[in-house]
């Protein structure tokens, strides 16, 4: 199964290498796209929770690594909720 890696810009500027134990990321994020932060969270809930099945359909378990992945990227994302249209940024995937 791929590994892919994708990374982002937070509203704050921070960047985060996240990652996915399937290409199936590309099919719901852009690079040099910008994202509303809920826009952005419920895209990777979505992509990684897709992910984590196919590793489950592969191996007989799911990915454990993508679910800590989710939920990083939903700790961070709750530091930008209070702020006025708080967008996330992907920069690449490699």
């Amino acid at each position: 199964m791929p590994v892919m890696h994708f990374h982002v810009r937070w509203p704050d500027s921070s960047e985060t290498r996240c990652y996915s134990p399937s290409l199936v990321v590309q099919d719901f994020l852009l690079p040099g796209q910008a994202y509303a932060l809920d826009d952005f969270v419920a895209r990777t809930r979505e992509a990684l929770g897709i992910a984590s099945e196919r590793v489950r359909a592969k191996y007989g378990f799911a990915c454990s690594q993508a679910m800590d992945q989710l939920a990083e990227i939903e700790a961070i994302a709750s530091r930008f909720e209070s702020r006025p249209d708080p967008q996330v940024t992907v920069l690449r995937f490699d």
